[in-house]
């Protein structure tokens, strides 16, 4: 009887479907992308302004002494086998020393390597989240964070970051998203598009915001130390005394190596807050055993070796394009660039009513790519529309060049709104 109840309840032919954690896995920029019409002017050689990895174009390069690093771990044989799920303590232990000056003292048991910082990212979303609860994210932001948590079934709540002061924090609205569901604030510092760096000011406001609502802070740091002169980056975990912060960071942009996939987890509580956390983030560590042994081996040597003019010669490189790309573009009719303060990106507005031919930046980015063969990613993959975000990683000559075709699809498609010349005109008669 049991046997023929088992077979009526067994399938009667294949049915074989993804999970519901695959199905909500979805990366809002490839979705984007891929309904676009990229069609380059094969005329113009393709100038891709899109590609958030610095190594793509061969100027920019990993430090000899990077290099060497890894080489001498192959060849020491020592570290071809499993480690520890969190990390060989030796790693651990030079991640602890390298993040000491911004970050404060940590000890080993308070670092978790990780396959990048995206797998960083993602634990921690995962190790706060539950289905049902709810993560704040910055707008324009990283998609990323979208991606994991929607994955985890946990929500997402976008608080915008405000162009015309800098790309500072909306705080008030920040604290009109916060329900008893919300379990974690991502703060993203240097910012993934904007390259925009918080002042100190401004990052303690938002941790007595978090610390009023008792929320912790994911903060996505990779960009540390990618401030151009005049700007200081200061680590949210270095100012907070109560609000606990999970803090993530990695080789992958500064050191000019993000296929090396080595990235890391440091947890600041000084109150004992993360106890059930640390916990849950040793959990998810076993779950995928550990990162890469070769670069885990490596990584004292790197981090410890890699000399300072390595990392000053990267910042001027990137900043000697953005003043370049800057002074370009915001010649051109009816862009609006926002001059960038770290990272590797500038964000430029679109005045989308003085090209009437697209009703947003989709449209204006698909057409730059067929007619000049440049090619930037759109502000919607940043939940940011009538934005487009380029890349800074370039050579020089490439820059001047994409500006220069920038310039003249504008001239090509820019229309003057008539209504503006009529107050123009208006304006300068009540003054006479």
């Amino acid at each position: 009887m049991q046997r023929d109840q088992h077979v009526k309840n067994a399938r009667l032919t294949w049915n074989v479907k993804q999970s519901s954690f695959a199905l909500n896995t979805i990366n809002p920029i490839r979705g984007i992308i891929d309904n676009l019409k990229i069609e380059p002017n094969p005329e113009k050689y393709m100038i891709p302004l899109s590609i958030g990895d610095p190594t793509t174009f061969g100027n920019l390069l990993a430090a000899r002494e990077t290099i060497e690093a890894v080489k001498e771990a192959i060849d020491s044989g020592e570290f071809n086998g499993y480690g520890h799920a969190a990390g060989h303590v030796e790693a651990r232990q030079a991640v602890c020393d390298y993040v000491e000056e911004c970050q404060g003292k940590v000890s080993t048991n308070d670092v978790i390597l990780c396959s990048g910082c995206s797998c960083a990212l993602d634990m921690c979303i995962a190790v706060l989240g539950d289905p049902g609860k709810n993560i704040l994210i910055p707008r324009p932001g990283f998609s990323i964070y979208r991606t994991l948590a929607i994955g985890h079934g946990i929500g997402v709540r976008s608080y915008d970051l405000l162009p015309e002061r800098g790309w500072e924090a909306d705080l008030q609205q920040m604290e009109s998203l916060i329900d008893e569901n919300t379990v974690a604030l991502v703060v993203t510092n240097p910012s993934n598009p904007c390259g925009s760096v918080f002042r100190k000011d401004h990052l303690k406001e938002i941790i007595n915001l978090a610390e009023r609502y008792y929320l912790p802070i994911i903060a996505d740091e990779i960009y540390e130390h990618f401030v151009f002169p005049g700007t200081d980056f200061v680590s949210v975990s270095s100012l907070s005394k109560t609000v606990p912060v999970l803090s993530c960071g990695g080789l992958t942009k500064r050191f000019l190596v993000p296929g090396w996939r080595l990235g890391w987890i440091v947890i600041h509580d000084r109150n004992h807050i993360f106890d059930d956390v640390r916990k849950g983030l040793s959990n998810l560590s076993n779950r995928i055993l550990g990162c890469n042994s070769l670069v885990q081996g490596a990584l004292p040597s790197i981090l410890r070796n890699t000399p300072q003019s390595f990392f000053d010669n990267l910042i001027n490189v990137l900043y000697k394009n953005a003043q370049v790309a800057y002074q370009l573009i915001k010649k051109i009719p009816g862009l609006r660039p926002i001059m960038p303060e770290g990272a590797m990106y500038m964000m430029i507005g679109i005045d989308v009513d003085q090209f009437p031919e697209y009703s947003n930046e989709l449209h204006f980015v698909q057409d730059l790519v067929k007619e000049e063969s440049v090619f930037c990613l759109p502000g919607q993959c940043f939940d940011y529309p009538n934005y487009i975000r380029i890349v800074l990683t370039v050579p020089e000559e490439m820059i001047i060049e994409a500006c220069a075709r920038m310039a003249e699809f504008c001239e090509n498609h820019y229309k003057i709104d008539s209504r503006l010349i009529e107050n123009e005109i208006l304006r300068a008669v009540d003054i006479d």
